[in-house]
């Protein structure tokens, strides 16, 4: 037993090599505290985008009619399609069944935003937007920029357009108004 005492004891000794090592980390720990807050600050994930403002200079807003077939779905949608683009680079593209959104993509300046039905399916970010989302390519199409990937751009007959992903089945046609 006095054996067992005596273990104890000593295990307790301030004298160990680990002791030596929290006495020289100690004095690290402030300055390694600092850029682990900021790194946590950080990674927060962005804000939704304000409402876009339409009536502002600069803006081209295109009303029109599409069919979009989702990744992997038999049937395609028919609906309402608004693309608007900005001469600043940003972008607004929604599609609706009235009175209801069913996806909405924006992106302003480094900043992105989409949103599926009213909102309660967000995903915000900064830098590029996903390019495996057809809403975002579609401003850019328009424009005459290849798309990225594996998506194909055409022009159809009367005005008619088509952005189509053939690895996913994703497509999304249709023509804007007059």
């Amino acid at each position: 037993m006095a054996g067992l005492c005596a273990l104890s004891v000593k295990s307790l000794n301030p004298k160990t090599p680990f002791d030596a090592l929290a006495r020289a980390i100690r004095p690290a720990i402030p300055a390694l505290a600092l850029p682990a807050l900021v790194f946590a600050a950080g990674c927060r994930t962005p804000a939704p985008l304000p409402p876009a403002d339409f009536s502002a200079p600069g803006w081209r807003v295109q009303q029109g009619q599409a069919l979009w077939k989702a990744p992997k779905a038999r049937d395609e949608l028919a609906g309402e399609l608004i693309c608007a683009t900005n001469s600043n680079g940003n972008c607004f593209v929604q599609f609706s069944k009235n009175p209801f959104p069913i996806a909405t993509a924006r992106t302003a300046g480094p900043r992105w935003q989409m949103a599926f039905g009213t909102a309660n399916h967000l995903w915000t970010g900064a830098g590029p937007p996903p390019a495996r989302l057809v809403w975002f390519q579609l401003p850019r199409a328009l424009a005459g920029a290849m798309p990225p990937g594996a998506w194909q751009f055409e022009r159809l007959r009367d005005s008619w357009w088509r952005l189509a992903n053939p690895l996913t089945g994703e497509s999304l046609e249709g023509r804007f108004f007059p």
